[in-house]
């Protein structure tokens, strides 16, 4: 009969073995664990917004980013053109700007570095940040504003202005601003 140590001390081998081959590499465990971000990539972006079936605007951008997480956003990190139409589908201002990021949720877009917007009236605004927010077609910043006009030049410290430029308000207006004599009868 054989002695019940040998299988004693080969059971206790086999099992060391099995442990210390089991040990995780806590590295390698957060590196399984950890939540990774989707990124979709999109070259030559051409994208239009319509709301109730009507084209609203055109986006163009050479490059773009989405970033698929809880609050999916897209950057535009390599510039970005946007064209407004009125609803005779005519450009009624455009914008550009070096940055942009979009937040889907919020429908709300966050422009930066050389931002100009500029209408069909000859306005056009100067600013390093600025936010447009989609569903109220309105454009708002807290930062130095310029406008020009064809025939003034106003700077601001923030500024609101509906998407067509026709109705803004500046904050902390300076310069010269032409206001028309409303007791001119034109002789």
């Amino acid at each position: 009969m054989k002695s019940p140590g040998i299988y004693f001390y080969a059971a206790l081998l086999l099992s060391c073995i099995f442990i210390y081959s089991c040990e995780n590499d806590i590295k390698e465990i957060q590196k399984l664990t950890s939540k990774k971000t989707a990124i979709e990539e999109a070259k030559s972006v051409q994208s239009y917004l319509s709301q109730d079936g009507k084209v609203k605007a055109k986006l163009t951008s050479p490059f773009m980013l989405r970033y698929l997480t809880d609050s999916t956003y897209v950057e535009f990190p390599r510039t970005l053109h946007v064209d407004f139409y009125n609803d005779s589908l005519k450009v009624e201002s455009q914008l550009q700007a070096k940055y942009g990021r979009y937040l889907e949720n919020e429908n709300k877009v966050f422009l930066r570095d050389s931002v100009v917007v500029f209408n069909v009236a000859g306005d056009t605004l100067h600013c390093k940040e600025l936010y447009w927010d989609q569903l109220q077609e309105l454009f708002y910043t807290d930062k130095n504003v310029i406008i020009l006009k064809p025939d003034q030049k106003i700077y601001g410290s923030g500024l609101r202005a509906k998407q067509d430029f026709k109705r803004m308000t500046i904050f902390e207006p300076k310069g010269f601003i032409m206001i028309p004599d409303s007791t001119y009868l034109g002789y």
